[in-house]
């Protein structure tokens, strides 16, 4: 979304945004080419890790979330929508990147919904911490210009809902996400029970930016 026909984003992490080092249409087949290689990666996990990445990048995930936000531009922020684009357009692919590596782990059989909900709470806390940053934050901290969200009128968390409850919103969803690490790290198959304290800096690092 940092390309010109969406975002027009100059900067990401601190540095120019790739049309803006190579070009549009550079950065437009990169793009797709990156997309096409994160299907071969996972291929060789099975038909289910196939059908797993694939709709969380279609337009039931993180492609359907995107024409949302753009959809949205302008309108008034209301919160179920707000939160549907954050999940799909933001915690989407990061639920897929769990369940993906679960399978290939030879996760199949256990139930994996515990791991989707901990990849929804941290996909839309890390969205939530964007969102409050944008107000709160300077360009050399976050990397890219502040104030665009405001600036393109988005449907954001501390619009729909004002800043301070926007990171109360955040911190709910870490503390949840920490209480599905605990019951995963049970999963003791496998060593699993190794996961949980990496989960929980994961969980943690979504609003580490606050800080």
């Amino acid at each position: 979304d940092d390309l010109p026909c969406m975002d027009d984003d100059d900067l990401r992490r601190g540095r120019p945004t790739c049309h803006k080092v190579y070009g549009e249409a550079m950065a437009l087949l990169a793009g797709d080419a990156l997309l096409t290689l994160a299907f071969e990666a996972v291929a060789p996990a099975g038909a289910e890790a196939v059908r797993v990445l694939a709709e969380a990048a279609g337009s039931r995930g993180m492609v359907g979330g995107q024409v949302a936000d753009l959809a949205a531009e302008g309108a008034e922020p209301d919160l179920a929508a707000v939160e549907w684009i954050h999940d799909h357009k933001t915690g989407a692919l990061i639920r897929a990147s769990l369940l993906v590596g679960a399978l290939a782990g030879g996760g199949a059989t256990r139930d994996l919904g515990p791991l989707a909900e901990f990849g929804q709470c941290i996909g839309r806390a890390f969205q939530i911490a964007d969102d409050c940053l944008d107000v709160t934050g300077n360009q050399q901290d976050l990397g890219k210009r502040p104030g665009q969200d405001e600036a393109a009128r988005k449907s954001t968390y501390p619009a729909a809902i004002g800043l301070s409850a926007s990171l109360q919103a955040a911190h709910a969803l870490v503390g949840r996400a920490e209480e599905l690490a605990t019951e995963i790290g049970s999963w003791t198959a496998g060593g699993l029970e190794s996961l949980s304290p990496l989960l929980r800096d994961a969980a943690r690092f979504t609003v580490s930016r606050f800080s």
